[in-house]
């Protein structure tokens, strides 16, 4: 089983003409809610690749159907708890004409995870299981270094990026985009970003480059495959989806090249779409749009 840890927002949605620079007053479209968070995300690609999968987090009373969009993708929600004192997380994003996006975020119930959360979460695994962490949550560190200690297997995706001294020992699966690899390595170039991330992380790297593609680094190889080409919609939690895709695949044993393929093709389908959690492609559809596109 993998266990998300991992946060729970409520996205809310502007259309603009593009990104609001510093000092403008910018006309929007009207706003869209959707289910969000980097973990909410996460979980649901790995539920509609067909993972198990259980999500740890916190919400608001304004959060339930979170809960409940968790629930009907597949996933186990008996560790979402509620703080009837702080509101859900959520984010402001600003969609442009190509897709892009810029994200104001709010941490709210993510930012309350006490020790005794942890400890409760931590308590129901075990080495066979898979603890999939983001950076949303206000201790992911701290986190790190006790399933560390229980000899629990981390996957961690580095996002967003912060300044902490990250120890990386004990985590099986490290997932980073340009940026954030940067910020841990201090390396611009993809290849030495993928050459330092080996050097500070035991298990497999994956170093997601947008339109280029990817790169992973795994037992000293390392594999790149190209990005799938589609015109996007909305490309909020496309890394989401390929980083829940591509555990899915490994889990089930397929090679790292074949993972990072499924990967791909799954965040590019989703793309498509408007919305993060929403417009991420269950496996059927995903095989149907690599078959098209072999």
């Amino acid at each position: 089983m993998i266990c998300c840890f991992g946060s729970l927002n409520i996205d809310i949605v502007y259309a603009v003409a593009h990104t609001v620079r510093p000092g403008e007053t910018l006309a929007a479209g009207r706003p869209v809610t959707h289910a969000g968070g980097k973990g909410l995300n996460q979980t649901v690609a790995l539920a509609r690749a067909g993972e198990t999968v259980a999500h740890a987090g916190k919400i608001g009373a304004d959060g339930l159907f979170l809960r409940d969009l968790l629930e009907t993708a597949g996933a186990d929600v008996s560790q979402v708890t509620v703080d009837d004192e702080v509101g859900t997380g959520h984010a402001l994003i600003q969609v442009s004409p190509d897709g892009q996006n810029a994200i104001l975020l709010y941490g709210g119930a993510n930012r309350t995870i006490t020790d005794a959360d942890i400890t409760r979460v931590l308590d129901g695994l075990t080495g066979d299981d898979l603890l999939l962490l983001q950076n949303e949550l206000n201790d992911t560190a701290c986190i790190l270094e006790m399933a560390r200690e229980r000899g629990i297997p981390v996957a961690l995706n580095l996002a967003p990026y912060s300044d902490d001294a990250w120890d990386l020992q004990g985590v099986a699966y490290l997932f980073v985009n340009e940026t954030e690899g940067q910020g841990l390595t201090g390396q611009t170039a993809p290849e030495e970003i993928l050459r330092r991330l080996g050097e500070l992380c035991p298990g497999v790297s994956v170093l997601t480059l947008g339109t280029r593609g990817a790169l992973a680094y795994a037992d000293g190889c390392v594999y790149r495959t190209p990005c799938v080409s589609v015109t996007a919609v909305d490309t909020t939690g496309a890394g989401d989806t390929y980083t829940g895709y591509f555990l899915a695949g490994v889990r089930e044993g397929m090679s790292i090249p074949a993972a990072m393929s499924l990967a791909a093709h799954a965040s590019a389908l989703q793309v498509t779409r408007p919305g993060a959690a929403e417009a991420i492609p269950t496996r059927a559809e995903v095989g149907a749009f690599m078959a098209l596109r072999a």
